[in-house]
């Protein structure tokens, strides 16, 4: 059996089935791009509020070259397709079904492939609005959310697909995974991405990959599956195991973009080979100035601290550059730290 395949998203059509997932302070642009590159066929945008995005993005017109506010600049930049993007979706996040209807009408210039609504992120600033995983203590609020979300895509956004990536529940005596993603479907979404830990475990524990099994043979639309992925292997177990339509990476992607084209090599081919350390390094510099572009050098230096620190995980040489990293200031500064360990 072929585990890499294509998928239908409502009336996308995907040639592949390895997608990025949205993870805050990481998937930037940039790294979007990246991924692309080393053949990640759909991504997500790292979750942006709804409401914020309308009350301050939408008095200036959203995707305009003439952006007079820093804060607003930046929220777009959060929400442009990366240079190498094939297909890419907008995560909006929100407790009201109208501020996301608002959001979501104005991501027309943007031209998104789909519009995706969080309801797992597990960060308190989030769930203390009622968004996120606090979404799945209202099921019903889903739907509402949902079918926002569906009317402004059909009226404002040429009907492009609504998706939505749930949590298995608020906690252990909570799992109602099934009747949120069965809520959302019939609210209008075309595929449900489940990460199968609750509200509870936050990031902790083990992702109860049963709970996406179950969840395949429940529903009519794609499933696609999140959780504990970190090597090309883990990707096709999940796939075998569960039956999804995709698998979505999250940490196992940070700072390696090159686990879209390894696992895409071991479904094809059966192996695949781990990327060198200066190949590593080389991606983070381009990381590094794409980023640049975007939201200016100083931020761009201080923002790749952490992703600099991703890119060298668990390699020889990685602990002293990193110390090195962290205090990098200009791209200049990186070349030479880059310069000394990358061969």
């Amino acid at each position: 059996m072929n585990f890499y395949h294509p998928v239908k998203i409502g009336a996308l059509e995907l040639t592949g089935n390895l997608f990025l997932a949205p993870v805050a302070g990481y998937t930037d642009r940039a790294f979007r791009s990246l991924c692309a590159e080393e053949g990640a066929d759909f991504s997500f945008t790292e979750l942006v509020s709804a409401e914020a995005l309308y009350r301050n993005c939408g008095r200036y017109g959203l995707g305009g070259t003439d952006v007079p506010n820093r804060a607003v600049e930046t929220a777009i930049n959060l929400v442009r397709r990366g240079e190498k993007e094939k297909h890419y979706a907008i995560q909006l996040f929100g407790a009201e079904s109208e501020s996301v209807y608002k959001a979501a009408s104005l991501l027309a210039p943007l031209k998104p492939d789909a519009v995706d609504i969080n309801a797992g992120c597990p960060v308190p600033k989030v769930v203390k609005n009622g968004a996120g995983s606090a979404l799945m203590k209202n099921p019903s609020g889903i739907g509402r959310i949902v079918e926002a979300a569906v009317r402004a895509s059909r009226e404002c956004l040429g009907s492009v697909p609504v998706t939505i990536k749930i949590r298995s529940g608020w906690d252990s005596a909570s799992l109602n995974y099934v009747d949120c993603a069965r809520i959302a479907v019939e609210a209008g979404a075309s595929m449900v991405s489940l990460h199968p830990r609750t509200r509870a475990q936050n990031y902790g524990g083990k992702s109860n990959w049963t709970h996406i099994t179950d969840l395949v043979s429940r529903l009519s639309v794609p499933v696609t599956g999140s959780g504990d992925l970190y090597t090309p292997e883990d990707a096709l177990q999940m796939l075998k195991g569960t039956g999804c339509a995709a698998v979505m990476f999250a940490r196992g992607a940070m700072g390696n973009p090159f686990i879209f084209s390894q696992t895409h090599s071991l479904l094809e081919t059966g192996s695949w080979e781990p990327a060198s350390f200066p190949a590593r390094i080389a991606a983070a510099m381009r990381h590094l100035e794409m980023l640049a572009a975007d939201i200016g050098e100083r931020t761009a230096c201080l923002e790749m601290r952490k992703q600099f620190c991703a890119y060298t995980k668990g390699v020889v040489g990685g602990a002293a550059l990193r110390e090195k990293a962290v205090h990098a200031e200009t791209i200049e500064e990186y070349r030479r730290i880059a310069a000394i360990y990358a061969n």
